[in-house]
């Protein structure tokens, strides 16, 4: 039950999209469809009249926002929100650029629209070109633009390991850091209304240890009232306009927009102390989900706020990790001897710290990366941080500066055993391998002799499989690789596996790289019209086997065989391209040999294709969907 001005009320999963019911419960992802409805709803409220887009590509920690926002379709069209799924990642951030323009030429429905975009960190990376124009542009002054970044800092869903803030701080754009499913609407909300005032994208930091959570929230869309700071705005303001210059928009950018955003922060107190009081000798400093991992490190070592009182202690929670809120920060240090920084990765707030303190340090130290008297290196930039990991460090910190009670020391040696226990050698490893039925366990089968290289998708695990395969590109790079390495290699030809998902992405433009350099390449793309990696999603748009055979033709392909396992299974007119035939295909049937050129799987449960001959005299491009 829940319990309004002492009344109760009955509670429903049906609440977490209601604006009238609050608490409720909401994992992440949901919370960011609740986040554009508390949106609409606070700008109605103001008596505006704006509309909400949300554009993307799905991704792990965010790989099914495109699945919520589908169903909670009903609410979003009565707030006038649109979802419109993305093709890639930045032609999704050039619909939103576009978003933020619909008002400038008075041809606008709504006063201004309030944009959400979302992405995995590699897919940060290839929008960096639309988030350098479109920032540089700016924002509507009744629209605004967050980035939801889905960072994965130990590569469990990735082919790298990510982290977005840098490519954030490159565009100059702010970011912010929650520290649970609360703070991905408090900060969302923030982000829309800084963005506002700026001008500027700003970009909000998700990570499965922050999103992928459950959590009971405050849902109420009007708990949050921001301040608008004083601040000496340039002729025109900070707001997108027509008839811009490049060299203007940097001088705005330069001289006005930076500062607005930490003048924004300062004014909001989006930087806080949580524990301790002026006067206190040691900081902490931590934001999003290290702050979570330092308050879980402090508890190993049994410091509350009343303890870290009594030692000296004080934290300091960043909200905003870049642009930092400088007076803030300098008005928290007032006084320590000793800065902890704990923040895992590239350093993005510590060279802010030092940036806030560098004219008046008077002795103070400052650790993060280092030690600074050691050298040693205290909180890495590889991987991630742990709280045990935590917890040992700053036990360590404290004991060297006379504040290891017996209770750190205790905390310490329960780590410690801890450690000791738990290093017993697994017995047996057990790696990830294809689902049974799925047509990558024959279609990445390859002649013997042959070698085959991988990309982004379930057939990227064919590496560790005894299939061949050895290499991979970027999502959208596959086979370009070979177009270097061909010409200086002994090998005449490769295959390369493509997905579906990844050709319709981006991976075609890969294969006409292929066929302008006129390599030797068997790109076997496989169509199962499934997104599998990210939750068995549809791909975007209406893409389908005769449209690729079409496609491919067009590109260049003169004569297609269609390869199935179920004969008769494509009705006679279907409309493939010219010239196409069809023929059985046994399951146990290795891949085509490189004089076929497109292999295309057509089917969920076993290997099937088509093989389009090439007019070009070297290229074989075999395309498997």
């Amino acid at each position: 039950m829940n319990v309004q001005n002492g009344i109760r009320q009955g509670v429903s999963l049906a609440d977490r999209y209601d604006l009238t019911k609050s608490p409720v419960l909401l994992n992440g992802t949901q919370a960011l469809v609740r986040l554009m409805l508390m949106q609409r709803a606070r700008d109605k409220a103001e008596g505006l009249d704006t509309a909400g887009l949300c554009t993307g590509y799905r991704g792990s920690p965010l790989g099914a926002v495109d699945l919520t926002m589908q169903k909670a379709a009903r609410e979003l069209e009565a707030a006038q929100i649109r979802f419109q799924p993305g093709l890639n990642e930045d032609l999704a951030a050039t619909a939103i650029w576009g978003s933020q323009q619909a008002e400038l030429r008075g041809e606008g429905r709504h006063q201004g629209v309030f944009a959400l975009w979302y992405g995995k960190g590699p897919g940060v990376d290839r929008t960096g070109d639309v988030m350098r124009h479109a920032n540089m542009a700016g924002t509507s002054r009744f629209g605004g633009v967050l980035m939801a970044m889905g960072d994965d800092h130990t590569g469990e869903s990735s082919t790298v390991l990510h982290q977005s803030d840098w490519a954030m701080v490159d565009a100059y754009m702010p970011v912010v850091s929650p520290a649970g499913v609360q703070e991905v609407l408090d900060y969302g909300l923030y982000g829309w209304a800084l963005s506002r005032f700026s001008g500027l994208w700003v970009g909000l930091k998700t990570m499965k240890d922050t999103v992928e959570a459950t959590a009971v929230v405050d849902g109420n869309p009007f708990r949050q009232r921001f301040v608008t700071p004083e601040f000496r705005m340039p002729p025109g303001g900070l707001n997108i306009r027509l008839g811009d210059t490049p060299v203007a928009q940097e001088a705005r950018m330069i001289d006005f927009k930076r500062f607005a955003a930490e003048a924004f922060s300062h004014a909001n107190g989006m930087d806080k102390r949580i524990w301790g009081r002026p006067g206190a000798k040691i900081g902490m400093v931590a934001a999003g989900k290290n702050w979570l991992d330092l308050s879980h490190a402090l508890s190993l070592l049994g410091i509350d706020a009343v303890e870290a009182e009594r030692l000296g202690i004080t934290t300091y929670k960043v909200g905003q990790t870049f642009p930092l809120d400088m007076k803030g920060f300098h008005d928290w240090a007032e006084g320590l001897e000793t800065i902890i920084v704990i923040e895992e990765k590239r350093k993005l707030i510590e060279v802010q710290v030092k940036e806030a303190i560098f004219d008046d340090r008077r002795g103070r130290r400052v650790l993060g990366w280092h030690h600074d008297r050691t050298k040693e290196e205290l909180f890495p930039t590889r991987y991630a941080l742990d709280p045990l990991m935590i917890a040992e460090k700053i036990g360590g910190i404290l004991i060297e500066e006379g504040r290891g009670t017996e209770a750190v020391k205790a905390g310490l040696a329960r780590i410690s055993e801890a450690r000791r226990a738990d290093n017993a050698r697994d017995m047996a490893a057990r790696l990830p391998y294809f689902c049974s039925g799925c047509p990558h366990n024959s279609s990445t089968k390859v002649p013997e002799g042959s070698r085959a290289y991988a990309g982004i998708g379930c057939h990227y695990m064919v590496q560790w499989m005894d299939r061949d395969t050895s290499g991979f590109t970027h999502m959208g790079g596959e086979g370009a690789n070979w177009i270097g390495e061909a010409p200086f290699s002994t090998r005449d030809h490769v295959f390369q596996n493509l997905g579906d998902g990844t050709y319709n992405h981006s991976g075609a433009q890969a294969l006409r790289a292929a066929l302008a350099a006129n390599v030797n390449i068997t790109y076997k793309i496989l169509f199962n019209d499934a997104v599998a990696m990210t939750g068995g999603q549809r791909h975007d748009g209406a893409l389908t086997p005769m449209a690729i055979s079409r496609q491919m033709w067009a590109e260049g392909a003169q004569a297609i065989v269609v390869v199935t396992d179920e004969p008769g299974k494509y009705p006679s007119g279907a409309d493939w391209a010219p010239g196409v035939t069809e023929r059985q295909f046994d399951c146990t049937e290795q891949s085509p040999q490189p004089s076929q050129t497109i292999w295309l799987t057509t089917t969920r449960f076993c290997g099937s294709g088509m093989v389009p001959r090439l007019r070009r005299r070297r290229l074989s491009a075999a395309q498997g969907l």
